[in-house]
């Protein structure tokens, strides 16, 4: 059995076909010492694989002689280590072209490249599934996916697992239509993403629309205040322990206190900001004597929070 003329994945089905384990990342000349040592202790044991396929699989030339050293061989004779910076590089190098849209692996190309890579996979489906529960419309859907590998084919398994939620503001219309089918795939890309380490999101994890604007909008509508919305407008925790700890020393009620004006909120947690610093302001004034606090809003309540 001539070893130096085997691919590393022809040389890896030879080791786990011999029940041979190995470390993640071996190199193709520390895989040949190995096999070839096993081979030593066992003569009359080796199992060698034998794929007719195989037989014509090499570039030849045109007098039918073999061309050198295939592809395969040069590219895997030199795998960075699972945690160098060089991975993700490595890794995205494997996709064909066919597989990158804007260079982002479709999931498709994230199974073939994870089976080539690391091992095959044994087992890959949702454990959880949270359809939409919205009778009018798609709604929103949540997948739960589990992709267990076998780790280089060596009987160890390892699982991933990872998560993905589909509604009409994260997901193109096409798509959005079947909310749990499409969840499913990007969760899946999720996982698959996770197990090869790379830094690209999925194809199926991009949409065209504008989220960042359909979300603000989504938020604004279901807030009792007027305004565009801004995660930056929003009363601080700050500003709330503040006004809380002076409706206390006032003996003002909280709820009565921030509704005196124009506002309608059914939470401090609905007021903005900027209203926030008038109510403190405001506050100030009643601790000071400014300002006479309205019979309407005295009487604390502690548990305005219930």
């Amino acid at each position: 059995m001539n070893l130096e003329d085997r691919t590393i994945s022809e040389l890896r089905k030879i080791a786990k076909d011999n029940q041979i384990r190995l470390e993640q990342g071996i190199k193709k000349k520390e895989l040949i010492q190995l096999l070839e040592a096993y081979m030593k202790e066992n003569t009359a044991n080796v199992v060698e694989p034998v794929d007719e396929d195989a037989l014509f699989d090499h570039d030849l030339g045109e007098d039918g002689v073999s061309g050198g050293e295939r592809e395969d061989e040069i590219v895997e004779s030199d795998v960075p280590d699972f945690a160098s910076p060089e991975w993700n590089e490595y890794v995205m190098s494997h996709f064909r072209s066919d597989e990158l849209i804007d260079n982002h692996p479709i999931a498709a190309g994230l199974r073939r490249v994870a089976e080539l890579l690391l091992g095959d996979i044994v087992e890959a489906g949702p454990t959880q599934v949270f359809p939409s529960s919205d009778n009018n419309g798609p709604g929103r859907a949540t997948v739960v996916y589990k992709v267990v590998i076998d780790w280089n084919n060596t009987g160890f398994l390892r699982s991933f697992s990872e998560v993905a939620d589909v509604w009409h503001g994260n997901t193109d219309d096409l798509f959005c239509a079947h909310p749990v089918a499409t969840a499913s795939t990007r969760a899946e890309g999720r996982a698959l993403r996770k197990a090869l380490k790379i830094r690209a999101i999925a194809a199926e994890e991009l949409a065209k629309k504008d989220i960042v604007s359909i979300v603000k909008e989504a938020v604004s509508a279901s807030s009792p205040t007027d305004g565009e919305y801004n995660l930056d407008d929003r009363i601080s925790p700050q500003q709330i322990t503040f006004i809380d700890k002076k409706c206390s020393q006032l003996n003002v009620s909280l709820s009565d206190f921030i509704n005196i004006g124009s506002g309608n909120y059914r939470s401090i947690n609905d007021v903005k900001r900027d209203k926030a610093k008038q109510m403190i302001k405001v506050l100030n004034d009643y601790q000071n004597g400014i300002v006479e606090i309205p019979e309407e809003v005295l009487g604390y309540n502690k548990n305005w929070r219930e």
